[in-house]
This record gives structure tokens, sequence and C-alpha cells, in this order.
């Protein structure tokens, strides 16, 4: 099993910033992490929050199962030290992921929190970015 976490404002892709983040809708996100992940032979869970205490929440409960995580923080990349936190006590590979580039973009968005408790990140490839985490897990668990 993998975990596909998503942070603020993701559910609202297809009418958010569609020049940034495309037309495709959050549920076409869900649908191709979970094709995705039947081509890889495991099963994906795919979650969405605005609350930063369900993320936490969420991130333990991977670390306490020892399921590997595709993370998009969203926002919270920018300032969660409390995700950073919870982040580090990963038991399993975690793979940050963007659908933009963040150090294209605001200055604001050039610093990532999570990135240094990370397995590593894939960024700016749209929707394939997630496909890329999801194989990168898939391929690190075979090792």
């Amino acid at each position: 099993m993998i975990y596909v976490l998503n942070g603020p404002n993701l559910r609202r892709l297809g009418t958010r910033e569609p020049d940034v983040y495309g037309a495709e809708t959050f549920a076409d996100l869900a649908e191709l992490c979970r094709e995705t992940g039947r081509e890889l032979g495991v099963e994906v869970v795919v979650r969405q929050t605005d609350d930063e205490a369900t993320m936490v929440g969420w991130i333990h409960e991977a670390a306490d199962h020892k399921i590997p995580v595709v993370l998009n923080p969203a926002a919270f990349t920018h300032y969660s030290y409390a995700l950073r936190d919870a982040i580090a006590q990963r038991t399993a590979p975690l793979v940050e992921v963007h659908i933009s580039n963040p150090a294209a973009r605001e200055e604001f968005r050039h610093t990532s929190v999570v990135a240094g408790v990370a397995t590593g990140t894939i960024a700016g490839f749209g929707l394939r970015s997630y496909v890329l985490a999801l194989q990168a897990i898939a391929e690190m668990a075979s090792e």
C-alpha cells in the first residue's frame, strides 16, 4: 500500500489557477494514481485535506504502519514545521511532489521545510510528478 496525501486547495484542481495547475481535476489525479498503482501491483490510497492537523495525523499513521507516502504538502511545504517533524518520524520512503515547479515561481515558494526529511522531491511535471513518485517508491520497495 502507498498513501498519496495532498494538502490545501488540491481538491480544487481543474478550477484553481488552470494556467499553473492544468485543467485536470482532483478526481482525475486520484484515478491516475490508483491506475498507476494497479500497473505497479500496489494499492494506492488517495487523500486530501486543507487541515494541517489531519495531515500530520495521516503521516503518523503511515509511520506507525511503515506505509510509503507520496506527499504534495501544497502550502504546508513552506511553513509547516509540525508536518516536517512528523515526516522526520517516517519508517518508509516518502517522496515530496509538486505539480508545478516551486523554484520557478514566487520567492516564498522556493523554500521547502519538508524536503530535508523526505526521501526525494519530484516537481514540475504536472500530474506526471505523482506517477514518477509512485514508480520510484515501487522500485525502492523491490530492491
